[in-house]
């Protein structure tokens, strides 16, 4: 049996890699993305945290996380929002692809099993973090500037004025991705 090292350091921010099950392509299918707004509205009611950077990919998404003082549950997060996705999203269960360990840990065919999960530990590792996730579909060839995927807090934090609108990594060479790549 595997044992995972999970970080619970109580009231930091995460950045979370989550992928679906065999990377099939759907989440940015309109459903799948309302019925994922609505999964992370009704975890926050109870279990409260705050989105700094996102960005969702045909198979997998990339975010972070501010959690509150004192609380380091991100597991019981990525549970309810996974679980409540796949329940609002029946569609997307392939019961042909049910393993005997899928049964016996009550999961469907929608999400891989776990989460990944990096803990931010300063600044610069922040904005590193924000930097790979805003360029991520371009990295993987969705487009040629992150400016147009519109699945992304890029858009908002252009409205911050933390990037400018044309902003993109002239050299990606610059930022050591390897070091940043969770998927």
């Amino acid at each position: 049996m595997s044992h995972y090292r999970r970080d619970y350091t109580p009231g930091a921010t995460y950045f979370f890699t989550v992928v679906t099950y065999r990377r099939r392509r759907f989440l940015c299918d309109g459903d799948l993305r309302a019925a994922l707004r609505d999964a992370i509205q009704l975890t926050r009611v109870n279990y409260p945290f705050v989105i700094e950077a996102w960005v969702l990919l045909p198979d997998h998404l990339h975010c972070i996380w501010k959690l509150p003082d004192g609380d380091a549950d991100h597991s019981t997060r990525w549970k309810l929002i996974k679980r409540r996705v796949t329940n609002t999203c029946p569609r997307l269960h392939k019961p042909e692809w049910m393993t005997a360990s899928k049964t016996k840990h009550r999961e469907s065919t929608v999400w891989q099993r776990r989460h990944i999960e990096h803990r931010i530990r300063d600044d610069r590792d922040f904005s590193n973090h924000c930097d790979y996730i805003h360029y991520n579909p371009v990295k993987h060839g969705l487009v040629n500037r992150p400016v147009d995927w519109p699945y992304s807090s890029f858009h908002r934090f252009v409205k911050l004025g933390i990037y400018p609108q044309h902003w993109t990594i002239a050299n990606p060479g610059t930022l050591n991705f390897a070091d940043l790549e969770m998927e």
